[in-house]
């Protein structure tokens, strides 16, 4: 049974689920009706971070113009562009034994594409997820839905992996940015 989490909270991952080697990040969310005359487009993204939380290089941004992590540990499923559907609406796919040891942490962020110029922003967007399983089995190990109400953000941090003595951890984050994806960008080091 999977373990529900609140915005903030930490639980072991590789601990409590010895032998667990490669793992499924997936994503989803609605969209709120609204008056806009733009379709919703949100994408998933991963920023692979050094111990001072910062990317080692532009190719530690793993989104859907480059799916592939250059270790191969991390690979993104591809884009989604409308997000209709129930489940996910994208996934990330990790082999925890192939991620570099200079890597501390994965950050999994959702923007919302041209949010500025649509007028859109997360406040118009509900049902949010992030769901970590099991690839081999296919067992949900851990859920974090986002309750939170933004309302002006377009681009939000929902979770982290993260090293801590030699285990996998996850941490619910639920961390909105104004500024889309290029402030993402920003505060994690990638040159744009």
């Amino acid at each position: 049974m999977a373990i529900s989490l609140f915005k903030g909270q930490k639980v072991d991952l590789t601990k409590t689920n010895p032998g667990l080697t490669r793992i499924l990040a997936g994503l989803g969310w609605d969209v709120n009706k609204y008056d806009g005359q733009s379709p919703f487009d949100l994408d998933a993204a991963v920023f692979v971070l050094g111990s001072n939380g910062k990317v080692i290089s532009d190719s530690d941004f793993v989104f859907y113009n480059n799916l592939t992590h250059p270790s191969g540990a991390i690979q993104h499923l591809g884009d989604n562009r409308t997000g209709l559907g129930s489940g996910d609406d994208e996934q990330i796919r990790i082999d925890l034994a192939k991620i570099p040891g200079n890597v501390d942490k994965i950050a999994f962020t959702v923007t919302i594409h041209d949010a500025e110029q649509r007028k859109q922003n997360f406040g118009q967007v509900s049902n949010a997820f992030i769901h970590i399983y099991d690839e081999a089995s296919g067992q949900e190990l851990i859920r974090y839905d986002l309750g939170e109400d933004f309302s002006i953000e377009t681009a939000v941090v929902v979770g982290e992996l993260y090293r801590h003595g030699g285990e996998w951890k996850f941490n619910a984050v639920g961390s909105g940015f104004k500024g889309g994806l290029e402030a993402l960008c920003r505060n994690y080091g990638v040159n744009i």
